[in-house]
């Protein structure tokens, strides 16, 4: 698993090349990638009509309220067998700097689910696919013959190659460990004591998710907007 202490090291081009532009204080002053409801970041039309998955699965993050305590990245590792070498999801950190001094910020990534996905296009023998049912980027092991494009592919560096397995794994949103067997949330958004991570059912308006990522009071964003990957994994503050 990377270095949490290493990821803190990393300064501002680092940030820039994976993808961490989207606030005032990654971007060096300036938004990007924002959007007050989704269909800005989907302006082909409504998330639901356009990719109509039932249940469509996607993560809120809320950045501000992260406090870097990789609780998250634990449950991750304990549900779903992660090796000390690989990782789901991680939680990147930076000092940045402000007006009244430093300040150290976090921000949770994994795999973004997306709608477009590159890693699947990529795949030479389809051991990468989208769930045609709940829309979750999956792999079939069986099928992967460790050729690592759907890694070089992906825009996010949300996969990696899995010795024992001898496939690459990515997170599934926990639905081998969790939502196959009934369950209705990810090891991380559990094991998150401060309320970042927000799981639910895109496709349900009356769903905690959908609200926040249609709610129009904070702006809401995704990662590499640019590269048309359509994500599922949207962050807001508050």
């Amino acid at each position: 698993m990377k270095d949490p202490e290493k990821i803190s090291e990393m300064d501002r081009r680092e940030f820039l090349k994976i993808g961490l532009v989207i606030t005032g204080v990654f971007a060096g002053g300036s938004i990007v990638s924002v959007a007050s409801a989704a269909e800005k970041i989907f302006p082909d039309g409504s998330i639901a009509e356009k990719y109509p998955y039932r249940p469509h699965y996607c993560m809120v993050i809320r950045v501000d309220r992260c406090i870097g305590c990789r609780r998250c990245v634990e449950g991750c590792v304990a549900a779903n067998a992660v090796p000390p070498y690989g990782w789901r999801t991680l939680v990147l950190e930076r000092e940045a700097r402000q007006a009244l001094g430093q300040k150290r910020e976090f921000i949770p990534v994994l795999c973004n689910q997306c709608n477009n996905p590159p890693c699947v296009r990529a795949c030479p023998v389809t051991a990468t696919y989208k769930d045609k049912k709940t829309g979750i980027v999956m792999m079939d092991n069986q099928k992967c013959i460790g050729c690592k494009i759907c890694m070089a592919a992906c825009p996010y560096d949300a996969r990696y190659y899995n010795e024992e397995k001898g496939a690459v794994d990515k997170c599934d949103f926990c639905f081998e460990s969790s939502l196959s067997r009934g369950g209705k949330s990810t090891a991380c958004q559990e094991a998150c004591p401060a309320d970042v991570r927000v799981f639910g059912d895109l496709s349900d308006p009356q769903s905690r998710v959908y609200r926040l990522v249609h709610q129009l009071q904070q702006p809401v964003w995704v990662l590499k907007k640019d590269t048309d990957a359509k994500p599922n994994i949207f962050y807001t503050k508050g």
